[in-house]
């Protein structure tokens, strides 16, 4: 299931960009605008994650982790801190925070510290991530009943009940993730662990310290031991989202849990043992990487004795009319709006616009034009039609966005390669797809 980050920033732009950035990782984000609301929602909802400014219009951000800490002890809390206050940052660690970010840095930090505070609440017995709740999940969150949906749901559901590695293949936003869930709950394995980490998203230090854990004193900073995501998934399921992002080295460590079953952790001296499944996924072509010398073709064959092609939205058309039942229904409640009634119109024009982004970008559609809408969905609520032409297409902003969604493309949907190749920075890239 999705993670529950509340985010208490008091600033409507950085807020907006963050819950943009955040949703588009798959987490459930609601907005806290100052200490007020944030208290009521920490009381009134299931939160597994603070994200949390230090200065607040109606009071100090640290003084409400103590009393978030007194009442939910598990509950993992990440503090914004302003530049020249890193003192804040100390102070919050101190009150039970379990981590800080300096305003302005790349959100790929972000991103790379939920990843760990999600880690943390999975080794711990109270925590409000349900991993092993099979409740009307698996494949009933798959939503879809067209020829090309239904046949890789049937392939899925065949090697659910298998211990065979899989590979999900798919372009950005087609719902792997949802797949790789689905798979696990179907599994023998269903009652342990179901982790999953994004590669692309994290440094490869990082991500190895995240995949293996380490021993207290393996470096400065190390103070306690850490477990890795391949020991807490012991006899569940471990998913790499990306494996076609990560490093080559890693990938040699990968392979070796793989055929020997074991690892050892950084600065330990025994290896341990674990038994979990994998299954990865991937929106690049394995087959090119491994010619380009940047994937092993060792380990794809291990990870790729079954592999499942996600079909992509513009294959299955027929899916689009459920889909957007479903997500009015869910994003009116997530954004607290009556939900309206569906134009024929609205439906029509959703189901003739070509995705790039795949449901990704149909949820971002119907999410905008809820928010517009006046108690009815209308086509023209919709941004999903060519632009129209005459001056203001040949406009520097026009053609530096076109560019920059054309270098997206190239890079399938991948924002770090894609900020590389442009020379900007992450944010800077994050920021101008928000304008």
């Amino acid at each position: 299931m999705p993670t529950h980050l509340l985010l208490v920033e008091d600033n409507e732009l950085e807020r907006g960009l963050y819950t943009r950035i955040l949703v588009s990782e798959g987490h459930k984000v609601t907005q806290a605008e100052n200490l007020t609301a944030a208290k009521k929602i920490a009381d009134e909802q299931e939160i597994d994650i603070v994200i949390l400014d230090v200065n607040l219009p109606d009071g100090n951000g640290l003084d409400f982790i103590t009393s978030l800490k007194r009442s939910r002890p598990n509950l993992e809390i990440i503090v914004f801190t302003s530049r020249g206050s890193i003192d804040d940052g100390v102070k919050s660690i101190k009150l039970g925070a379990s981590d800080y970010m300096v305003k302005g840095d790349s959100p790929i930090k972000l991103i790379a510290m939920i990843e760990q505070a999600k880690n943390a609440l999975l080794s711990k017995p109270s925590s409000s991530i349900r991993v092993n709740e099979q409740v009307s999940k698996g494949f009933d969150t798959i939503i879809g009943k067209s020829e090309a949906i239904e046949k890789a749901k049937d392939m899925a559901r065949k090697v659910a009940v298998t211990n065979a590695s899989v590979l999900l293949l798919g372009q950005t936003g087609v719902g792997k993730d949802l797949f790789a869930e689905a798979i696990h709950l179907a599994s023998p394995r269903h009652d342990a662990n179901f982790v999953a980490i994004n590669c692309s998203a994290i440094s490869k230090e990082i991500l190895e310290s995240e995949l293996f854990g380490y021993k207290a004193g393996a470096f400065t900073g190390a103070q306690k031991d850490k477990k890795g995501l391949f020991e807490i998934a012991h006899k569940g399921t471990i998913f790499l989202d990306e494996i076609g992002e990560m490093n080559v080295e890693l990938q040699a460590r990968i392979l070796r849990v793989l055929q020997n079953g074991s690892f050892i952790k950084l600065g330990d001296t025994k290896a341990t043992t674990v038994d979990c499944r994998l299954i990865a996924a991937t929106n690049v072509d394995l087959q090119k990487a491994i010619v380009k010398g940047v994937f092993r073709e060792d380990l794809f064959y291990r990870i790729s004795s079954f592999t499942i092609k996600i079909p992509s939205l513009n294959d299955r058309e027929d899916d689009i009319s459920l889909l957007v039942e479903h997500f009015v229904e869910t994003l009116s409640k997530k954004l607290g709006l009556p939900k309206p009634k569906i134009s024929h119109g609205f439906v029509k024009l959703l189901q003739s616009h070509h995705y790039k982004g795949n449901v990704r970008e149909l949820i971002n559609h119907i999410e905008r034009a809820l928010i517009l809408g006046n108690g009815e969905l209308l086509p023209e609520l919709l941004e999903v039609s060519l632009p129209k032409k005459g001056s203001a297409v040949n406009s520097l902003e026009r053609i530096e966005l076109a560019h920059i969604k054309e270098v997206l493309e190239q890079c399938q949907g991948n924002k770090r390669k894609t900020a590389r190749k442009l020379g900007i920075s992450i944010a800077t890239l994050y920021r101008k797809l928000e304008e």
